[in-house]
C-alpha cells in the first residue's frame, strides 16, 4: 500500500481543477509560468522529445549517455510508474519529497484556483524546479501530441526529436497518421536542428515539410544516420563516422532504433554532448523501468511456473505491439519457450490492434482488468477482443488469478517446457506489478 504524502494530498487536489475532458491549449500554462516569474527562460539547453513510441526510451539512452560523461541531467517524463517523483529528475537524482511538495504548492498558490490540467500545472512544477538547480542540459519528454503540448513553451531548444509516429490517442490529435504527425511535428523551431526516428513515409513527409518551412536542419533515421546490429555490436552511422558500440541494455531491436536516434539527437545538437566513451558506457548502464524488463524475482514471479521467464512491457498501442511481438519473435529464435501473454488496458486504446501482432506467437492471452483503473477495459471484454483476433484466451480476476492460469496451460503442455510470460498492454498495470513485485 503506498504511503499518503504532503505531495499526494496536493496533487489529488490538482487533480481537481481541471475535472472535465482534456483540451489542448498553451494558454494556461503559459499564464501560470509568467505568474511564476516565466522559469522556462531560465532553463539549461533543452532536448525536446515528441513522438509516439519510443520517446522515453530515447530520453533514457540520452540521460544515460550525458551522465556517464559526467554531465548534469535534469529530465521531466511521464506518465510515472510507481511514484510520481519519477517524473522529475534534478541533475542526476529523483526530486525530493520535499521539494516536490513545497513546487507543487508554489504553483497551485500562483495559480488561484483557475482553470488548469493537471499534467499543465505539474509541467510549469517541473520547469520551475529545473530553473532552480544548475544542470547542462534538460530533457523535456513531450506528453501528449507536441503543437499544443504543455512541454512546448521552449521557444529555443538545442535540438527537437521526433521518434516513431504511431496511432494512438486519436481522440485528441486527430483520426489518421497525417493528423498526428502535424501534432508532433508542433515542436519544430525555426533553425533549430531535428532527429527523426523511424517513420512511416506519411508521417515522414509531414514532419519533413514543416521542418523545410521553418528551415530547421533535419536528420532522418535511415538516411542523415543509421544503426543496426552487427556480429553482437551496434553499429552507429552519421556523416561525421561509424561507431562500433556495446549492445544497449535494454533488449529488442527497437531499442536499437532508440538508442541511434538518441545519439543523433547529441552528435547533431551541436554542443559537444556526444563524447564516443560516454556513449558505451551510458549504452551499457542505461534503465528504463517496464520496457520489454525481465522481473527475476518478487511474489509476482514467484506465482510463475518453475523455470519460466517473466517480462513486463507498458506498450499499449499497435505500433509499439508490433515492435514488441518482434522483440519477443527474435527470443524465441534464440531460445524456444512457449508465450503466454497477460493483458490489461485502457478502454480509451485499440485492444484488438494492440492484440493482432501477437497471433501466431503467443500460445494464450490470459485477459485482466486493471486494478484500481476505472478506465480499465473489463477482463470479459478485453477476452472478446482477443478472441476477435484469433488468440485464444481466457479472463482472470486478478493478477494472481493470471499467474495461476499461465501455470495451470503450461503444466498441462509438459513437453514444451518453462513458458516465457509476457505482461503487457498498460502502462498502469506495469505500475502495479512493479509496486505488488517489490
Amino acid at each position: 500500500m503506498s504511503t499518503v504524502t504532503q505531495s499526494n494530498i496536493i496533487l489529488e487536489r490538482l487533480l481537481a481543477l481541471h475535472p472535465k475532458r482534456i483540451d489542448l491549449v498553451l494558454d494556461r500554462i503559459e499564464r501560470l509560468l509568467a505568474q511564476l516569474g516565466h522559469p522556462e527562460f531560465r532553463l539549461p539547453p533543452v532536448i525536446h522529445v515528441a513522438g509516439t513510441n519510443g520517446k522515453g526510451s530515447t530520453c533514457a539512452f540520452a540521460r544515460a549517455i550525458l551522465e556517464a560523461q559526467g554531465l548534469r541531467a535534469h529530465v521531466y517524463t511521464s506518465p510515472h510508474l510507481v511514484r510520481f517523483h519519477e517524473r522529475i529528475r534534478l541533475a542526476g537524482k529523483l526530486i525530493s519529497e520535499e521539494e516536490l511538495s513545497d513546487t507543487l504548492q508554489e504553483c497551485e498558490i500562483a495559480n488561484a484556483g483557475a482553470p488548469i490540467t493537471f499534467f499543465e500545472i505539474t509541467t510549469a512544477a517541473a520547469l520551475l524546479a529545473s530553473s532552480r538547480h544548475p544542470a547542462d542540459v534538460l530533457i523535456l519528454e513531450v506528453g501528449l501530441g507536441g503543437r499544443l503540448d504543455a512541454t512546448n513553451v521552449i521557444r529555443r531548444p538545442a535540438v527537437t526529436v521526433i521518434t516513431p509516429v504511431g496511432l494512438d490517442h486519436q481522440e485528441f490529435l486527430g483520426p489518421d497518421l497525417v493528423n498526428i504527425a502535424a501534432e508532433k511535428a508542433g515542436i519544430i523551431k525555426p533553425g533549430v536542428p531535428l532527429v527523426v526516428g523511424s517513420q512511416d513515409d506519411r508521417a515522414r513527409d509531414v514532419i519533413e515539410r514543416t521542418a523545410d518551412s521553418l528551415s530547421a536542419p533535419v536528420y532522418f533515421y535511415g538516411q542523415d544516420f543509421f544503426a543496426h546490429v552487427e556480429r553482437g555490436r551496434m553499429i552507429y552511422q552519421d556523416e561525421n563516422g561509424l561507431l562500433d558500440l556495446p549492445l544497449p541494455k535494454l533488449s529488442g531491436a527497437h531499442q536499437i532504433d532508440n538508442a541511434g536516434t538518441a545519439i543523433a539527437a547529441l552528435r547533431h545538437s551541436k554542443r559537444g554532448w556526444a563524447d564516443e566513451s560516454g556513449i558505451e558506457s551510458g549504452l551499457r548502464q542505461v534503465e528504463w523501468p517496464a520496457r520489454l524488463q525481465r522481473l527475476t524475482r518478487g511474489p509476482i514471479v514467484a506465482l510463475a511456473p518453475e523455470g519460466a521467464e517473466v517480462w513486463l512491457d507498458g506498450g499499449h498501442n499497435p505500433h509499439a505491439a508490433h515492435a514488441l511481438a518482434q522483440a519477443l519473435a527474435d527470443f524465441e529464435e534464440r531460445s524456444e519457450k512457449p508465450l503466454y501473454l497477460i493483458c490489461g488496458m485502457l478502454k480509451t486504446k485499440d485492444a484488438e490492434g494492440f492484440l493482432t501482432p501477437f497471433r501466431g506467437l503467443a500460445r494464450h492471452v490470459t485477459t485482466l482488468t486493471i486494478p484500481g483503473e476505472t478506465a480499465s477495459r473489463g477482463a470479459g471484454e478485453l477476452y472478446d477482443a482477443a478472441r476477435k483476433t484469433g488468440l485464444d484466451a481466457s479472463p482472470a480476476d486478478d493478477l494472481e488469478d493470471a499467474m495461476a492460469q499461465v501455470a495451470g496451460w503450461a503444466c498441462g503442455r509438459p513437453g514444451e517446457g518453462a513458458p516465457r510470460v509476457l505482461i503487457c498492454g498498460s502502462l498502469h498495470l506495469a505500475g502495479i506489478v512493479l509496486a505488488e513485485n517489490g
